[in-house]
């Protein structure tokens, strides 16, 4: 009994490493099987059993004994569909790894592309979106209008995440005319996005139409799998036209299913549309267990969206009506983190939501509320006091925005002058005193290896991930200690301070002379020079070059923005 413990363990902590190692053999009776064959078993079965890790490894074992990517990188996709969700974004980096080394571009995006969509499940939608840019930008380059029409499905999402919903129709519109004979899920999803997007710009009529045209085609192609999210969006479809009993019947009926499939998303929404059905019912006793519901996913797996925040307005204005300030306060407490929140994932919507309360007011409440359940423990004094140190502490972050917007002006100014200053701090570390050991080293050996330094930053070696020191030393056939003190004594720099700022050097140029780069994000700028992490990219940038690679950009656009508005009057 304890061995088979230990062995489903090893299974869920192993997967897909135990297919890597020498041990794990396929058994005969599958090893003749197509791959066709062991996935329609991985499907078959229940996710985390033991048959089920059996026939992951076996597929994903075959796939490399057989050496073929394609197979390879569907085997790491069924772990991503199958496997406990902390380790979905594991498996969508094998993925990433084994098609980078494939030099395939359909196979590039198409992993990106399901790195982002694990990404858009965990609600994660910035990095959702900066993976589907990255997977468009490989995708463009192929034939393949499968995975072109999949990334225009993904990002349609986005842009209704966001709130741009006629961009949105526009897409799910092509989705549904290619995908309706190419794959009948994909179409009935791209139906139902649609029917979504004509009820957030007020078309309910349209959404009717949408949903009842999904239902229908759902039985034509015998697909179900659909029916109960079409039947949810009409519920709150009803919600707006006013027709709150069936609002309440329809997305109760569609619950269970949205439950089962762990979609936590639209569960929090139906729970929502109910209560707010009662609520405007005049039966406040009947939606507040539905409110509360909401809350527990906001708390449990921080989900909001713009329309959600109304929740928290609600609860408030109850117990204000109940005269339980303790409640009011929590929810209060409540709103101004779904506030927080939905001011960073919202930017672009944060300024056109109706609220009925703004965050000053909410801070003025609480702050009321918090002195009536503390007895006004508070006096007059300690309020100036911490008025007069918000002040002060307001005053020091506007002088220091300012001094960092000149200083950040200064350095942009001095980066788009020519390379006279380059050449001459070049030139005076080229005629330092030899320190360091210098000497030291045969003169043929500096020549030889400064004649290999020039070609590699002119062939742009340099953009390699996880360059090393080592790794330089071997391809140049030199010696690292040798290696070392030649590039300090004639580059001025430290091996990684070096190599960091060819990298930036190369992303400061494509930026100056490309406008599309502009519009990367520091995730897509840190691939193109090929850092390891965003957050490396990001601090080596504003150590070359001294400010953020957002201000650099918007500065550039500014210079472009006139140069064009010149070359307009000159014509």
């Amino acid at each position: 009994m304890i061995k088979k413990y230990l062995f489903i363990l090893s299974l869920y902590l192993g997967n897909p490493v135990c297919a890597q190692q020498n041990g794990f053999k396929i058994p005969d009776t599958l090893r003749s099987k197509d791959y066709d064959y062991l996935f329609e078993h991985i499907k078959a079965l229940e996710d985390g059993s033991v048959k089920q890790s059996l026939y992951l490894q076996s597929f994903l074992q075959k796939a490399k004994s057989e050496k073929k990517p394609e197979q390879i990188i569907n085997g790491y996709k069924n772990y991503v569909h199958h496997s406990p969700e902390n380790l979905k974004l594991v498996y969508a980096d094998s993925m990433i790894y084994t098609a980078k080394k494939s030099m395939d571009n359909a196979l590039i995006g198409s992993a990106y592309l399901s790195k982002g969509i694990v990404y858009y499940a965990q609600k994660k939608h910035d990095y959702a979106l900066d993976n589907y840019l990255i997977a468009n930008n490989f995708i463009s380059k192929t034939n393949d209008q499968y995975l072109t029409y999949k990334v225009k499905y993904s990002i349609a999402h986005i842009k209704y995440y966001l709130g741009f919903y006629d961009e949105a129709i526009a897409l799910f519109r092509e989705c549904i005319a290619y995908f309706k004979g190419e794959n009948p899920r994909a179409y009935l999803n791209s139906l139902h996005s649609l029917g979504l997007c004509h009820n957030r710009i007020g078309n309910y009529g349209l959404c009717t139409e949408t949903n009842a045209k999904g239902i229908l085609e759902g039985k034509r192609l015998a697909n179900d799998e659909m029916k109960h999210y079409f039947i949810h969006s009409e519920g709150i479809n009803q919600y707006f036209k006013n027709n709150y009993a069936s609002a309440i019947k329809k997305i109760t009926y569609s619950l269970p299913a949205i439950h089962e499939n762990e979609d936590f998303a639209n569960e929090s929404v139906g729970y929502f549309y109910i209560g707010k059905s009662y609520w405007d019912l005049k039966k406040p006793q009947m939606a507040l267990p539905y409110f509360i519901k909401v809350d527990q996913f906001f708390e449990d797996k921080g989900y909001i969206r713009p329309d959600l925040r109304e929740n928290y307005e609600l609860l408030i204005n109850y117990y204000k009506s109940k005269n339980n300030p303790k409640s009011q306060l929590h929810y209060i407490g409540k709103l101004l983190k779904a506030d927080s929140i939905l001011h960073t994932k919202f930017k672009y919507l944060s300024g056109r939501i109706h609220k009925e309360y703004d965050t000053k007011e909410l801070v003025i409440e609480k702050k009321k509320i918090e002195n009536l359940l503390d007895q006004r423990k508070y006096n007059d004094f300690i309020f100036t006091g911490i008025i007069a140190l918000l002040f002060f502490f307001l005053l020091f972050i506007a002088s220091r925005h300012i001094r960092n917007k000149n200083m950040y002006r200064q350095k942009f100014e001095e980066l788009m002058k020519k390379s006279e200053v380059k050449v001459e701090a070049k030139n005076k570390v080229e005629v330092k005193n030899i320190t360091n050991g210098i000497a030291e080293i045969n003169q043929d050996t500096v020549a030889a290896v400064l004649k290999q330094l020039e070609k590699f930053e002119k062939d742009k070696k340099f953009l390699e991930k996880d360059l090393t020191a080592a790794k330089l030393t071997v391809a140049f056939g030199s010696n690292a200690k040798y290696l070392s003190k030649i590039i300090y004594h004639y580059r001025g720099k430290k091996f990684t301070k070096y190599i960091n700022d060819l990298k930036i050097d190369h992303i400061i140029s494509l930026l100056k002379e490309d406008k599309r780069i502009r519009n990367y994000t520091n995730m897509a700028l840190a691939e193109e020079a090929g850092f390891s992490s965003t957050q490396r990219f990001a601090n080596a940038f504003s150590s070359k070059t001294g400010m953020p690679t957002s201000y650099f950009i918007e500065e550039l656009k500014k210079v472009q923005s006139k140069i064009n508005v010149g070359n307009s009057y000159t014509n």
